[in-house]
């Protein structure tokens, strides 16, 4: 089966010219956005001109996934082109005992509380190829936090290949978006800055270093800015809050959360004008999209199911827009299903370097999808950037078999394949059926209609979790003769736990 959904190109034709062959790379992710959480994507009480006019200067994807419906498995899984499963990290960090609900009968699977360096990261592989690199942001992928979010520095942003991190540690969120901010690597500059203004400064500073007459002009650069918002706290500019306390309605929950959306956009909005200030703009490659869906309790998912902590579409469907001069066509919009791990292989692809196997993954079955030879669970999204109506894959797969903070969610995997998704529970078997291209809020359930798709995406499903070695919850009774290996850091063979 080939996923056959068309990207459709504006009339604006691209132009001919390429850009340089090694193209600059800003990927910018944003925390717990929801899918409707743009005016681009459709929210009209929102303001968010600048990420607009980058959907407008390139692609939007309107079936874009997070790898996972929290986000220290998500931001895993697009630094190595791993899928969570295969990575044996599928919860955010850290996994607690207090997340399973009282008297479940099923308990979550074990699940790594770090990355493990041996991984080979996006950062390290361009680094090696002459890029400049940098991280600014939330990290989330080096242990519990412990104070000011200091966690377990082996596992920190420098040691996966950035030469520079500002801010990136343990923590999941911010103690408060309000300078001094309590990040033990993010120092206090000035009392009551916002968070966004001062990573945007910062990736502006790092920019002007590549401009004309900047020290490292001749080197590309990969710049990941994952800024903390719009994560919790709610937090937000005092004035943006009194002004969409006005707006309330359809859209807009909290006028807290709608004030550091449009935040964030002014923040970015600053970062996407210095691109263009040093002159990089044409040989610059953009990518924005969010780790995993929108918190329920204040984003807007509409008309999407449910929201982050669960394999529903409001958990997992994000915004992904990448803008690519020379390359993508203006005001292009695609709706093949693509999802966060492919963002490794096609920024390796548009950067001319050669794919390679994981280190990390050295023994380990690992079949994958193959590039050249090279395995690897994300596809270049090149060929859709280019024009291309399908990509040659099967099947997107998901794997979340822990409970989330809010302790609502089933122990579960899915599989959306075409227009079809079907969600297993790991706990009683238990299957639903949905045609998203009919029912995007998955609310009728084909799988009594439709059984032999059904059990054929389901047997596609088993079958892409024992070739991953994905980790599987266990009853509570099992587990208490268990041989008491750490839920939060579980020590696999070959994955450098």
């Amino acid at each position: 089966m080939v996923l056959t959904t068309l990207c459709l190109a504006a009339a604006v034709a691209v132009a001919d010219t390429e850009p340089d062959a090694r193209p600059n790379v800003l990927l910018v992710l944003v925390d717990d956005l929801g899918w409707m959480d743009l005016g681009c994507q459709g929210n009209e009480r929102l303001h968010t001109p600048h990420i607009d006019r980058l959907a407008r200067e390139g692609m939007r994807f309107t079936d874009a996934y997070a790898a996972a419906p929290v986000c220290s498995p998500s931001r895993a899984a697009i630094l190595t082109g791993l899928s969570p499963a295969r990575l044996g990290l599928t919860n955010h960090i850290p996994d607690r005992p207090a997340f399973t609900p009282d008297g479940a009968e099923w308990l979550p699977a074990p699940t790594l509380d770090h990355l493990p360096a041996e991984h080979v990261t996006i950062a390290e592989r361009l680094r090696d190829a002459g890029y400049a690199t940098a991280f600014l942001g939330k990290w989330h992928l080096a242990g519990r936090s412990g104070k000011e979010g200091r966690g377990d520095e082996r596992f920190y942003p420098e040691r996966q290949g950035f030469e520079r991190n500002v801010g990136g540690c343990a923590l999941g969120g911010p103690p408060t978006y309000f300078d001094p901010y309590r990040i033990h690597n993010l120092p206090p500059r000035r009392k009551g800055e916002y968070l966004p203004d001062r990573l945007a400064d910062e990736t502006i500073s790092i920019l002007r270093e590549h401009g004309p007459d900047g020290e490292r002009r001749e080197r590309p650069f990969f710049i990941c800015l994952w800024p903390y918002a719009v994560h919790w706290p709610m937090e937000a500019p005092a004035r943006l809050v009194e002004k969409y306390a006005e707006r309330r309605g359809p859209g807009l929950k909290d006028p807290r959360y709608a004030a550091m959306i449009e935040a964030l956009d002014a923040a970015l909005g600053r970062v996407f004008a210095a691109i263009e200030e040093i002159g990089a703009a044409r040989r610059t490659l953009v990518i924005f999209t969010s780790d995993n869906g929108g918190y329920s309790g204040v984003a807007d998912n509409r008309p999407l199911r449910s929201g982050k902590g669960y394999l529903r579409e409001g958990g997992i469907r994000v915004p992904l827009i990448i803008r690519w001069p020379g390359v993508v066509a203006p005001k292009s919009v695609c709706s093949v299903p693509v999802v966060g791990t492919d963002l490794f292989p096609t920024i390796l692809e548009a950067a001319g370097v050669e794919l390679e196997p994981d280190r990390a993954l050295d023994g380990i079955s690992n079949d994958g999808t193959s590039i050249d030879g090279k395995s690897i669970d994300g596809k270049s999204l090149v060929p859709l950037l280019r024009g291309a109506p399908s990509l040659e894959r099967e099947a997107i797969y998901f794997h979340f078999p822990n409970y989330a903070w809010h302790r609502s969610n089933r122990l579960a995997s899915a599989i959306r394949a075409g227009r079809y998704k079907l969600i297993e529970r790991l706990d009683d078997g238990t299957i639903e059926l949905h045609d998203l291209a009919e029912d995007p809020r998955e609310t009728t359930d084909l799988a009594g209609q439709l059984p032999a798709r059904a059990a054929e995406l389901r047997a596609k499903l088993a079958a892409w979790r024992k070739e991953t070695g994905a980790r599987l919850p266990r009853r509570r009774s099992q587990a208490s003769e268990s041989s008491g290996r750490s839920v939060s850091s579980p020590v696999r063979s070959g994955r450098g736990g």
